[in-house]
Parts: C-alpha cells; sequence; structure tokens
C-alpha cells in the first residue's frame, strides 16, 4: 500500500515508490507497531538534504534492505519542515547516542514513542568507521528480540530524563549590559580572517550564515553598548556576498560553505536563511546585499499561488547523471540550456511569514513596489490554504493539499511578525488585526504561552518532547518568533499585554540565551527591544516625497510611509501609535518617536534627524 503518494511533502513524495512499506507520521504506525509487537523506525529528513538522497539510494531503494525493514519493524517517514516538534524531539533524544547530529536522522522507538537507539546516516556497507544500516537494522532487532527488558528501560530512562531537563528562567530580562557582554563574546569569536564565527565556539567548519546571530549583533540598542558588534555583522555579510556562498547569478545565498574561507558551499538554497538575511542586510546597511536576497526569493522561490517555496535543492540532472553543485558552478549561459535544481514547493507558514516581514520591510526602504506586491501576494496565499477544515493554522501546504500537522509556535509568531509588517508598509488594517488575533490565541486565560490545538497530539499522547530552551537556527525558534511578534505589536502601539507576553518568553529562555548567545540570537534581539524604548517613524503623506526619501535612511523599530487615511484606518484598528498622525497642511509630516512619546511633526527632510 502506498501511503506516501498524495503527501503535503515533497520529501515524502519522493518515498513513496520505495519498497518499504512507509507510514506518515502519525498514529497509525504506532498503533501498528502495538498489534505486530515490532519496535518503530522513524526516518527524518528534508527534499533537499543531499545525505537523505544518498541514504534513500542505497538502503530505502534496495529491495533486500526493504525487506529486512519491512519484516521486523513498522517504518515512518518524517519531514523536518513540516513536523519540527517531532525532529526537536528526536534530536535531542538521539543526542544520548551520537553527537554527530545532522539528517537523515534514524530513530528506533518501542510502540509506545521511546526511543532506545538512532543515528544519522548509515551506508549501505560498512565503511569509515561506520556500520552498515543492513547490520545496524539487524542488531537492532536481536536487542528488541532478546533482550526487550534491557531496551523498555533505556527508552523510558531516556524519556524520564528529557522531561526531567527544564531550564528554570530568569526573573527579569537581560539588561543592557548582559546584552552587550554577550555581544562582545560573539564578537571575540569573529574569524578576523574571512569573516563569521569560527575562534572559540568549536564551529570553524562547516560555516553557517547564522543569521539570527547576524542581527542581533546589529541591533540599534547595542550601539553604544557594544558599538563593535555591528562592525562583525556587517563584515560577515560582505564576506559572504564576495565568496562563493553567493550565487551571482540567481542571487541569494547557497546554505553553509564547508571551508573557513566562505568556499565549497553545500548547494541547497533555503527561504528561512535568505528571508533572515534581507533582514541582516537592512539592519547593517548593506542594501544591495538585502536586494539580492529578495530577487531570489521572488523570482526563484516564489510560487504560482504567490506561497514561497521552502528551498532549491543542491542536486539537479546534468548529462543523465545527478551532480551536486554542477548547475551552480556555471554562468548564466551556461545554466541557459539546462534543467534548475527542483524546488521544495512546500509552503510553510512560519517560514513564509518571516518572508513576508522581509519583503514588506525590504519594499519600504527599499522604495521597491514589487517586493510589497510580493509580499501581500504571499500572505494572502498562506491565509486562504495553510488553514484546516477546522479553521485551525496548519503547517504546511503542498500545491494547495493542507498539511495534517498542526501549525507550531514559530508559524503562529513567524505569520503574525508578517502580517503585522505587512500592515504598516501598505497600510492595510485587515493584516494587523489577522496578526494580534494568531499572537492571542497563543495567550492562555492566566497569560501562560500555548501551543493553539495542544501540539502534535502523537508526541502529547506519548509524553514526548524536545528538552531546554529551543535554540535558534537558520529561523527564530518557537517561543522567540512568537516574542518577537508580540514585541512588533507593543512597539505598533497594540496595548502593554503584549509587551507582557514577549516579556514572559525572553525571562523563561534568558539564562539559555546569556549562557550560550550563538545559539539563541533571535531571542536575544527581542531581549535588547524590550531593554531599550522603541523607536518610531511615521510619514503621514506622500511616500515619494523627500521627506519619505529621507525617513527610508533611517534606522527605527517601526518605521510606517502611509497615507492619513491609512493611518486613520490603522489606528481604528487598535495601533495607538497612529493616533492623531495626519499630513499637516497637507504635506507630508513626519513623526519621531521614542517609546511612543514624540517630537514635534516635521515637513522639511533637513529637520529629521
Amino acid at each position: 500500500m502506498n501511503r506516501l503518494a498524495n503527501a503535503s511533502s515533497p520529501y515524502l513524495r519522493l518515498h513513496a515508490t520505495n519498497p518499504v512499506a512507509w507510514y506518515p507520521w502519525g498514529p497509525e504506525a504506532f498503533a501498528e507497531a502495538q498489534r505486530r509487537d515490532v519496535p518503530v523506525l522513524v526516518s527524518i529528513g528534508y527534499s533537499t538534504c543531499h545525505w537523505c538522497h544518498v541514504m534513500a539510494r542505497e538502503s530505502f531503494a534496495d529491495d533486500a534492505t526493504a525487506a529486512i525493514i519491512n519484516d521486523g519493524f513498522v517504518a515512518i517517514k518524517v519531514d523536518r519542515e513540516e513536523h519540527p516538534d517531532v525532529d526537536a524531539a528526536y534530536l535531542d533524544a538521539a543526542s544520548a547516542f551520537t553527537r554527530n547530529l545532522g539528517w537523515p536522522l534514524t530513530v528506533f522507538t518501542t510502540p509506545g514513542g521511546a526511543v532506545f537507539y538512532a543515528g544519522t546516516y548509515w551506508p549501505d556497507e560498512a565503511r569509515g568507521g561506520m556500520p552498515a544500516f543492513r547490520d545496524v537494522l539487524a542488531a537492532v532487532r536481536e536487542a528488541w528480540t532478546q533482550r526487550r527488558g534491557e531496551v523498555e528501560r533505556t527508552g523510558e530512562a531516556l524519556r524520564q530524563a528529557i522531561a526531567e531537563a527544564a531550564t528554570p528562567g530568569a526573573d527579569a530580562p537581560p539588561s543592557l549590559a548582559e546584552l552587550a557582554a554577550a555581544a562582545r563574546g560573539l564578537v571575540a569569536a569573529e574569524d578576523r580572517e574571512f569573516g563569521g564565527f569560527a575562534a572559540g565556539l568549536g564551529m570553524e567548519t562547516p560555516k553557517f550564515p547564522n543569521v539570527p546571530v547576524l542581527r542581533f549583533l546589529a541591533c540599534e540598542a547595542l550601539a553604544e553598548a557594544a558599538p563593535e558588534s555591528a562592525d562583525v555583522a556587517r563584515r560577515a555579510l560582505r564576506a559572504m556576498a564576495a565568496s562563493e556562498l553567493h550565487d551571482p547569478v540567481d542571487g541569494g545565498f547557497f546554505r553553509y560553505a564547508t571551508r573557513r574561507d566562505w568556499t565549497v558551499p553545500h548547494y541547497e538554497r533555503m527561504l528561512t536563511d535568505n528571508a533572515g538575511l534581507i533582514d541582516a542586510a537592512l539592519d547593517a546597511g548593506e542594501e544591495d546585499i538585502a536586494r539580492d536576497a529578495a530577487r531570489f526569493l521572488v523570482e526563484v522561490l516564489q510560487q504560482p499561488s504567490g506561497g514561497i517555496a521552502a528551498a532549491q535543492d543542491s542536486e539537479s540532472i546534468i548529462d543523465g547523471a545527478r551532480s551536486e553543485g554542477g548547475y551552480y558552478a556555471r554562468d548564466a549561459q551556461g545554466r541557459a540550456g539546462l534543467q534548475p535544481p527542483a524546488l521544495d514547493g512546500k509552503i510553510v507558514t512560519g517560514w513564509n511569514g518571516h518572508a513576508i516581514a522581509a519583503l514588506a520591510r525590504a519594499g519600504t526602504v527599499l522604495g521597491d513596489e514589487r517586493l510589497l506586491e510580493a509580499a501581500r501576494w504571499a500572505a494572502d496565499a498562506v491565509l486562504e490554504t495553510n488553514v484546516g477544515p477546522d479553521g485551525m493554522l496548519r503547517r504546511a501546504s503542498l500545491d494547495e493539499i493542507v498539511s495534517s500537522a498542526p501549525a507550531t509556535l514559530e508559524d503562529y509568531g513567524g505569520l503574525a511578525r508578517g502580517l503585522l509588517s505587512l500592515a504598516l508598509a501598505t497600510g492595510e488594517p485587515a493584516y494587523a488585526v489577522r496578526a494580534r488575533e494568531l499572537v492571542d490565541a497563543c495567550v492562555g486565560e492566566d497569560g501562560t504561552i500555548v501551543v493553539p490545538g495542544g501540539g502534535d497530539p502523537v508526541l502529547v499522547a506519548q509524553g514526548v518532547q524536545a528538552a531546554g530552551v529551543p535554540s535558534d537556527g537558520a529561523a527564530p525558534s518557537g517561543p522567540s518568533a512568537l516574542a518577537a511578534a508580540a514585541l512588533a505589536l507593543w512597539q505598533a502601539g497594540a496595548g502593554e499585554r503584549y509587551r507582557s507576553v514577549a516579556l514572559t518568553l525572553v525571562q523563561a529562555a534568558a539564562p539559555a540565551a546569556l549562557a550560550a548567545p550563538v545559539a539563541h540570537g533571535a531571542l536575544l534581539e527581542v531581549a535588547a527591544g524590550l531593554a531599550e524604548a522603541p523607536h518610531q517613524l511615521v510619514v503621514v503623506g506622500d511616500p515619494g516625497s523627500p521627506l519619505a526619501q529621507r525617513a527610508r535612511r533611517v534606522r527605527a523599530d517601526i518605521l510606517a510611509l502611509i497615507s492619513p487615511e491609512q493611518a486613520e484606518s490603522l489606528a481604528a484598528a487598535g495601533l495607538s501609535l497612529f493616533e492623531g498622525k495626519t499630513a499637516l497642511e497637507g504635506r507630508a509630516t513626519a513623526y519621531d518617536c521614542r517609546g511612543f512619546a514624540c517630537r514635534l511633526p516635521v515637513s522639511d527632510p533637513e529637520d529629521l534627524g
């Protein structure tokens, strides 16, 4: 029975023709394992993952290996991008068995979901100190049938240990002095020769953009307390833009480089990285880099529906053979006759939210109406498609088939921030109202943070969870994304309760973030936004006026270039920042505010600091 052919994930569809009797993630697979009294093999990856492709070709497409799997296990295939909570929980469990975490992630559990063994890629034949995958399967099967008690005790002990690994929060958010100290620690870890980070972090290679850290370092709040931090971010961006990590033909940046000097990239291109790099570049004043990353999102990743695809693969077919990076090694003329690497067309709600926010901001700052239109198109597509029949937000969709995976905090927070950014860029209040609704859905009556719908039902039923505070990877974690959305709503005048939401989330994660700032850049950026009064700049009147052009050069937490009618509509929608903001005497008028206290309005560009 082919259970993956109509999946809402390109990754699952790639495995639909395997001889392995895959199940998608869900309770049915575990129920079948209970019925057969066999362990569960959970294979986690994503469609643009090179080593996932390799393991699929070597093992999952092999009839003999598939027969071993089908005989002794129930096999589940999981797209980590569709089910990030599943991936996070199993990554934490896998860390008990291997230090080399990554994808493909291969996890063995009891029928009740307790992890008792895990690893990443295993080859079809033993080599390089790695056992053959068939030998791993045989060993796990032998342990299950001959040492069941030991296996079950391992799984339960690990589940209990993870459940008890909660990190206590702080009584107050980080002070500006603490944030500056964290920034200086990151500055000290700068790779002074090639840019980015290496020294003292155990990160010499592979070398990632680490967008959340770049954004934290470029925070306006750190301009005086840690003035050197913005230069570190700027140097990293310029180094990446001048390196092989950057694609000069189609724009955008690859996932990571395997060498310190940003050469020999891993050639997949991710929505998360490139959306974040738009914002990071704008923060650092590198407008050409922002335009380049935005061009990749709009011209390559944006789908006919308006939604923005999750990624572009590293592999393509050249002269009848699979090639990793061969397409990208050619110039524009050399690519003309080739089929581009496939897109992962999955429309991930939170990731589209990050992209909407970045494109809306870039459209405003750069004065590029095309970027604003792309952001609006993406927002409308997500709001129309990524909602289930029950009206609840879903994690993703593919070809307008909505996923059964529930939305996460990252989805609610990411989409909310994107919609609010779009409202400020276009003056359309409906987007701001929806943003507020999304954040409100994540706050319980007692002020606690909740996942609407309760989170992944299988993990909840099994008592499986990730340990500690989620880290920020290529994109903000769920708590960081929701905190950023709540902070932005407060800065736009939606009310003090949204500052309280951001404060709650930041305090819960503060000790972990200050202890390991390289893993929590997005959370620290929100903390910096709480540490100082927000800078808000509203220009009411002609967006093409010299005053508006001057305003685009000003760094502010909130920047809105809108008409008098739009200001009135935003105020009526509950954003108090826009109350009483008009175009005086019919001229474009700027309101430059700090913490909602505004200087006298000005119409002369020279009067706008």
